[in-house]
């Protein structure tokens, strides 16, 4: 694997980790040149997981989305990256897991996930999701949500 600090061929996997219920594996990597930590990923290529968006076109699932939208949500907010990495994992998982027969999931299902996990890590990052995800236009609708936050489930 090449260091994308050095450009380096030569390292050593410093420790590995099973993810997506075996379907992949995280491991934590060390440039033996320059030292430098990294991470990389190994997954089963399996037939592509599609993504069917509100306008009805289909597109491959992308983790990135997830994580960049996670990522923006939880800004400034006091959550580890460990802690989103872990949201991400289990978001993808369960997408995977709802999308198992037919290997696609809608885009809104993907949302709603999203805001499941938001709203037991971090209730501000879940109504930036919100405000995003179902398009808020008003204070009202941001308030409306904050009392539905406020509900007993």
């Amino acid at each position: 694997m090449r260091c994308p600090h050095c450009g380096n061929l030569e390292d050593k996997v410093v420790e590995s980790r099973t993810l997506a219920n075996g379907a992949a594996i995280r491991r934590r990597r060390e440039c033996n040149d320059c030292g430098y930590r990294f991470t990389s990923y190994e997954r089963i290529e399996d037939k592509q997981f599609m993504v069917i968006k509100r306008d009805g076109r289909r597109e491959p699932f992308d983790r990135r989305k997830i994580e960049r939208g996670v990522e923006r949500a939880l800004e400034k907010r006091p959550v580890s990256p460990m802690m989103i990495e872990s949201l991400v994992n289990q978001i993808e998982d369960q997408s995977a897991i709802i999308g198992r027969v037919n290997h696609e999931i809608s885009a809104s299902g993907i949302g709603d996930l999203v805001l499941e996990k938001l709203a037991a890590v971090d209730r501000v990052a879940y109504i930036r999701f919100a405000s995003v995800y179902r398009h808020f236009e008003n204070l009202d609708e941001f308030v409306r949500e904050i009392q539905k936050m406020e509900e007993p489930r």
